[in-house]
């Protein structure tokens, strides 16, 4: 797909706050606000931008303990497997992964104890489960769902290649 300079600020401006009114994003890329709503439509429609959410402290909301589980399953029931953790309250993010393991999960809990609970009761209770390595978050010095979108000249190597 191709973007001008405004579909990239555009994106990259909602990122940042998806809350702002389309007349402030539209003062802010140099459009009118039903300029910028025809845009974010068509951007939707592309599957550029795929929702609109809020983000939520898990701390707030007591999911204060963040750990990824790596999990290992019967190669004939992998994708089952998969759908079944994505069941899993506290589960947040699935991988399907190369090597030795079939998935890398973020998951959130509670604290140590029901973090344990969650991996003993729900991941092992999936019959094709074989194990589960389970590495605990101490410290999270960056997280973010952003990708960049901002065209232009950089100093960075590129490391998008569609």
């Amino acid at each position: 797909m191709q973007f001008d300079s405004i579909d990239r600020n555009l994106l990259s401006l909602i990122q940042d706050a998806a809350d702002l009114s389309r007349a402030e994003l539209g003062r802010r890329v140099g459009l009118t606000g039903p300029a910028v709503q025809e845009r974010l439509r068509k951007l939707e429609e592309q599957g550029v931008i795929v929702g609109r959410h809020g983000r939520l402290d898990p701390r707030a909301l007591g999911f204060g303990m963040l750990g990824f589980v790596l999990v290992k399953t019967d190669p004939k029931a992998t994708e089952r497997a998969g759908e079944t953790l994505g069941e899993i309250p506290g589960v947040q993010e699935i991988h399907h992964v190369a090597g030795e393991d079939c998935f890398l999960v973020k998951v959130r809990a509670a604290d140590p104890e029901a973090m344990g609970r969650l991996i003993r009761h729900r991941f092992h209770a999936i019959p094709s489960v074989r194990s589960t390595r389970t590495t605990i978050v101490l410290q999270t010095l960056k997280e973010s769902l952003g990708l960049p979108v901002a065209g232009g000249e950089s100093d960075e190597p590129d490391v998008h290649t569609p």
